[in-house]
């Protein structure tokens, strides 16, 4: 078994505590389209999917496409939730400060936009972390669940799959790491916890598990 060198962190629900904020954005956004779901529906559905296919989905579902200015007036609406109420995901701080300390590369790689990442972890103190290594699923021609963003961070970083390590917390997410070739521990903060376990992923439940993990390697 080859060492691990990378640990790739996804972004929203890993080091942004976003996911509950955006959610209920888009519920209401998608509500005012015709389109009525549960918090539940929205979770299953989109949780730590690209925007793109966010719309793609939705549209499939409504029977028509969203407006062109859906995702523009979507992000004004987020972004200002944002600013007024996201927090770091517990412990993450203190797992990316311990890892200064340890052989270990990191990064970031999201389904998130460029600027909706640069916005949730600079108002978090998290992006000094990551200057200069922050993949989306833009830069890429298919976003999670296929594994594309992972191999692409990976190639960035000049680390081999099998040395990596994903810190995900959706289905879609884990299903990419995995298909990757990668480790993934699945932050499980949702009841998601046998879907992500089944996909392949390590369930954790608290972020200083990750530095448990990477000194002690369950293999």
């Amino acid at each position: 078994m080859m060492t691990l060198k990378l640990v790739i962190f996804d972004c929203d629900g890993v080091l942004v505590d976003s996911e509950a904020l955006a959610n209920r954005e888009l519920q209401k956004a998608l509500a005012e389209e015709g389109l009525v779901m549960s918090m539940e529906e929205v979770v299953e559905a989109f949780v730590g999917r690209s925007m793109k296919a966010v719309v793609d989905i939705s549209g499939q579902r409504l029977g028509r496409a969203l407006p062109d200015d859906f995702l523009d007036r979507l992000q004004v609406k987020t972004f200002t939730k944002f600013k007024s109420s996201l927090k770091p995901v517990a412990g993450i701080a203190e797992v990316l400060t311990g890892l200064q300390d340890m052989p270990y590369q990191t990064c970031v790689a999201s389904s998130g936009s460029p600027d909706k990442m640069d916005l949730t972890l600079g108002l978090t103190g998290l992006k000094a972390f990551f200057e200069g290594r922050i993949y989306h699923a833009g830069q890429v021609a298919r976003g999670k669940p296929y594994p594309d963003l992972f191999l692409y961070a990976a190639d960035q970083m000049g680390v081999d799959p099998a040395e990596c390590l994903v810190v995900e917390d959706s289905l879609p997410g884990v299903q990419a790491a995995v298909a990757a070739g990668m480790e993934v521990l699945a932050y499980a903060t949702r009841g998601q916890d046998r879907k992500l376990a089944t996909a392949g992923g390590m369930v954790i439940k608290e972020m200083h598990e990750v530095i448990k993990y990477l000194q002690e390697p369950c293999v």
